[in-house]
């Protein structure tokens, strides 16, 4: 029993010196395995070029590593086209009004003319049996749509030439303001009806931003303030002059506004009829300073127009100082200085040097009615080619 014993202790011990030899000798070769992991491998000679311009290359990143990519280059808008289109469009708003000024005095004397005609034969002919027969035959739906245009024409013959005039402008605005709540056409209003430096369209949306309103306040806001200053104005410049101003001023005030969005680097969309609005409120203000204005949420409070123009000028000055986005305040101040310009030195040096391309109208009208037939009289209109001068 005492053999066995010993046998049994002998074999213990040596079962576990083979174990720690078993561990030593596997950590030993994990080691070495570790070491010629890391080993740098011989390099193999190749003959072949695209691999040695394969070794001679970085070698590529691993999937998950983020590689920092290069910021994209933004190209800067230009404002070549917008500058070239805004005097070119200004030139032609000035030469067209002065047509249009000519064409409207000519068919004025001519309605004078055909009217006295009239009135002369009317008075002979007249028979007012005929036309009490003629009303009792109407049925009373066609009584009463006569009635209601003549309503219609007595309201408006009681408007001032100045409210006919803004009228049409109103008209327009609301048309634009219907169309910007159809879905289908949010894409092609923001493209033509938004005004911005960043977009490859500049140039187009520079008139049309000016009729166009996305919200109802500001819509109504800008065309209370043109219909209380139309009467003004249009007394003041005429209705062709005014309309020259009115367009000139919404362009030259998104111009003003693509400078300064591309000076600031805050390239974002804006619309609405404010530049020319400012520019129709700054030209009356600044020709009668001494106007009383009120406001018409307190008609108690009372004000000069010239202070009333320093205040809007001001606080659009801070605006534009302190990048306030809540209006467009460069287009403010765009068209209330041009405005004042126009009102000061512009209708000198443009509406008074008008002469020229109004006789140059003259002529070829007058050879065009020569050339259309044996009763033409060049010299019949001559008398109307100047045009009163609206001062």
């Amino acid at each position: 029993m005492a053999w066995r014993g010993y046998i049994m202790k002998w074999g213990k011990i040596e079962f576990i010196r083979s174990k720690n030899t078993l561990s030593r000798s596997s950590r030993l070769n994990h080691y070495n395995q570790q070491r010629c992991g890391f080993r740098r491998d011989t390099k193999r000679p190749d003959n072949k070029k695209g691999n040695v311009i394969e070794e001679t290359k970085g070698s590529p990143p691993e999937s998950g590593t983020p590689v920092p990519q290069p910021p994209p280059r933004v190209q800067r808008p230009t404002l070549f086209r917008p500058l070239m289109f805004t005097v070119g469009f200004t030139g032609c708003s000035f030469g067209a009004a002065a047509i249009l000024q000519y064409e409207t005095m000519k068919s004025r004397v001519q309605t004078a003319k055909d009217g006295e005609e009239l009135e002369k034969l009317m008075l002979g002919s007249q028979d007012m049996a005929y036309w009490h027969d003629w009303w009792n035959q109407l049925s009373s739906f066609q009584r009463q749509l006569i009635f209601l245009m003549s309503v219609v024409d007595d309201f408006w013959n009681s408007l001032t030439e100045g409210q006919k005039t803004v009228t049409g402008i109103i008209a327009i605005n609301a048309a634009v303001l219907c169309c910007w709540r159809i879905p289908s056409m949010q894409r092609s209003m923001i493209k033509y009806f938004t005004s911005n430096p960043a977009c490859k369209t500049q140039c187009l949306p520079m008139v049309l931003s000016c009729f166009s309103h996305y919200s109802i306040i500001h819509m109504v806001a800008n065309m209370y303030v043109l219909w209380t200053f139309s009467s003004a104005i249009v007394s003041l410049l005429g209705r062709e002059q005014f309309l020259a101003v009115y367009l000139s001023a919404g362009v030259i005030s998104t111009m003003v506004s693509y400078t300064c969005k591309i000076a600031t680097g805050r390239l974002y969309p804006s619309l609405g009829a404010s530049g020319a609005v400012m520019a129709v409120l700054a030209a009356v203000c600044t020709k009668v300073p001494e106007a009383k204005l009120g406001i018409i949420f307190l008609p108690m409070v009372t004000f000069t127009a010239g202070n009333a123009l320093k205040v809007l000028v001001a606080i659009d000055t801070a605006g534009l100082m302190l990048g306030w986005r809540l209006f467009d305040h460069a287009a403010h101040l765009g068209g209330a200085l041009f405005g004042v310009w126009y009102v000061a030195y512009g209708h000198k040096l443009i509406w008074r040097k008008r002469e020229p391309l109004v006789k140059l109208w003259h002529d070829v009208r007058s050879s065009g009615t020569r050339g259309s037939g044996p009763g033409g009289d060049p010299g019949a209109s001559g008398g109307v080619s100047g045009g009163p001068g609206h001062q």
